[in-house]
């Protein structure tokens, strides 16, 4: 195995896809090619290359340098989006951020193609560029997302056969642990001082707001109360608690949370305080939340990225990483934002595991999808999706449509009930983890993605996934009980989608999975749609008794028709499932109900869906 992972981290790596309709300096890296051997001898004298690698070194940490403003200052400004409310701005400042990397990434290369004439790869030049780029980095408060930024650079420059540790960072250089311990992000109170409301007060004064609590005192009250409640073991240890707070509030849809901790001894629980604005000009604490699941809850791979002020990632990483020890490094880094810094991550954990184990790869559980082939490693807590050629009927979309939904998904807000994907291009897989049946599988489904390369698979498009246990299974196993809580969670998950103007398409059990909290995600988009660009209709009384006995609808359908008295009949056949069904959300089934949500999102009502329960949210005033 030991062979494969030295292939892979030599000569592979990952890239971010990039449309070439999108991409001005796609042609031009069409012909970029290794400079000839006698090319590359160089008259040019030690000090005059290491000079040209210092000027391409500091163009490229210049392009990030850019890069970072952006975000930093569209980040910074949520807490003024906050205070005034401004939803619809929330939402498109959301979206906005995501796109601002590869733009700063193509900007960058324009320039270096202006300033250097980069015509072929003078490898000896790029590596010592990479030296130059790392002694740059040296003394960076971020240099794993500088590093990021110079693989995106070379790798979209570059053909892939040169995406090895030489020439760009499949390792990082970068010591995490001294960062997170060179700078500290957190402030710390210490409640046996004056007691713990005035050690609670202390920290909602900490956090400059320009509009007022409505009223601390009883802020603080309340939450002191709740955490006696709710972290006994914590509160009994008040003599030696110590509460970690994050400088910077966590900004996402309509709440502002503060992220802390409370530490005694060598124990940690989490102390997380979500915000709220009145829109009356006033915030105040809505609820306290102090368990590892409402914490994994907050953070959840299914939910929108947070507006969170990291001026230096890796120490604010490791602070949320002392509250959840076994999340990923890449979904931390992709909660505050940082998703290309969470792919890099995602791959060398990849590689990691790949070293570690030698299982094969086999297709998915669940029922197979006609638009997606899903193949996993039974090791491994991810699926990789992969879009077919061809798409039997009825399904009528695209390549190009199916990458847009897809795209659409990560910059909406994703409510806890949509997964969030990774995508990639050109990923190296060893070939001799994949059995003979699979290669075929692969060779049969989507030949266009594979290349292959000695004993290296190259798949050239896909997403990856959390893997979950799809509905329908759960289903099949599940006893009286845990069908009743699932379908209950099925009907909220379609409830809180159409709060943010989201429905699902397909709603057949076999789309949603079940996480490790028990919560359903809906995980296949290839149907997804603005709920307000449907047509939600009663189907019309037959008109003769031959009607009502024909296998064909006797009545018109629009494309974008739907039936939702029709949904139990298509879910399931299953008797016990419809009755549960029409006992907790019959309203799912009338296309009144459907409408009513529709004019909601057309009069500017979004619903409120926060990743807790209103039951621990603290009373308010009547």
């Amino acid at each position: 195995m030991a062979r494969h992972l030295v292939h892979c981290s030599k000569i592979d790596y990952t890239r971010p896809s990039v449309k070439k309709k999108m991409d001005p300096m796609a042609t031009a890296r069409e012909h970029l090619v290794t400079c000839p051997e006698e090319d590359r001898a160089d008259p040019r004298t030690l000090a005059q290359r290491q000079r040209h690698a210092a000027q391409l070194a500091r163009a490229i940490l210049t392009g990030f340098e850019r890069h970072y403003s952006f975000f930093a200052e569209i980040t910074s400004d949520a807490r003024q989006r906050f205070e005034r409310a401004d939803w619809d701005a929330v939402r498109e400042a959301s979206a906005q951020r995501i796109s601002f990397y590869d733009a700063r990434v193509g900007e960058t290369i324009r320039k270096l193609h202006t300033n250097f004439e980069i015509k072929c790869l003078d490898e000896p030049l790029w590596r010592e560029i990479k030296r130059v780029y790392t002694e740059m980095l040296r003394h960076h408060s971020r240099p794993e997302l500088a590093e990021t930024f110079f693989n995106s650079v070379f790798c979209q420059l570059f053909e892939r056969k040169y995406y090895h540790n030489d020439n760009i960072f499949v390792t990082s250089t970068v010591d995490r642990d001294e960062l997170a311990a060179h700078y500290r992000v957190y402030m710390s109170f210490h409640p046996r001082a004056a007691g713990l409301e005035h050690c609670i007060w202390e920290i909602l004064s900490a956090f400059y707001f320009s509009i007022p609590y409505e009223d601390i005192d009883r802020d603080a009250r309340r939450i002191a109360d709740a955490f006696r409640e709710r972290a006994p073991r914590a509160a009994a240890a008040m003599e030696e608690l110590r509460i970690d707070m994050l400088e910077s509030p966590f900004f996402r849809n309509k709440a502002a949370y503060l992220i802390g901790r409370v530490t005694w001894g060598d124990q940690v629980e989490p102390f997380v305080i979500p915000l709220m604005n009145n829109e009356q000009g006033a915030i105040y604490a809505d609820t306290l939340l102090t368990t590892a699941d409402q914490m994994e809850a907050v953070f959840s791979f299914a939910r929108a990225y947070f507006m969170a002020k990291a001026p230096v990632p890796a120490a604010t990483v490791d602070f949320l990483r002392s509250l959840m020890p076994d999340k990923p490094l890449a979904e931390l880094y992709m909660s505050i934002g940082f998703q290309k810094q969470a792919k890099n991550e995602f791959y060398r954990d990849f590689l990691d595991h790949l070293a570690q184990t030698d299982d094969l790869f086999k297709i998915a559980e669940g029922t197979p999808g006609m638009v997606m082939l899903v193949f996993t490693l039974p090791s491994y807590g991810y699926v990789f999706k992969v879009i077919r050629d061809r798409f039997p009927p009825p399904k009528d979309v695209t390549h190009e449509l199916v990458k847009q939904r897809y795209q659409q998904v990560k910059l909406h807000d994703r409510v806890g009930r949509m997964a969030d994907t990774l995508e990639f291009s050109d990923v190296a897989f060893p070939i001799d983890r994949f059995p003979p049946e699979m290669i075929a599988e692969l060779k049969a489904e989507v030949p266009s993605l594979l290349e292959f390369d000695n004993d290296v698979l190259v798949i050239k498009h896909l997403y990856i996934e959390r893997r979950m246990l799809p509905l329908n299974l759960f289903l099949e196993e599940a006893d009286d009980e845990e069908r009743q809580m699932a379908l209950g969670d099925w009907g909220l998950a379609i409830k809180q989608l159409m709060a943010v103007n989201i429905f699902p398409g397909d709603l057949l059990f076999k789309n949603f999975g079940v996480n490790c909290l028990g919560k359903v995600v809906f995980y296949d988009y290839d149907e997804i749609a603005y709920l307000t660009d449907c047509n939600f209709r009663p189907i019309p009384p037959p008109m003769t008794p031959e009607d009502e006995l024909s296998a064909e609808p006797w009545f018109s359908v629009g494309p974008n028709d739907i039936f939702p008295e029709e949904f139990p009949t298509f879910l399931c056949q299953d008797p016990r499932v419809r009755q549960t069904l029409n006992e907790t959300h019959p309203e799912l089934f009338d296309y009144r109900y459907w409408r009513a949500r529709q004019k909601d999102i057309r009069n500017g009502v979004h619903g409120d869906v926060f990743p807790y329960s209103s039951r621990i949210s603290f009373p308010r005033p009547q």
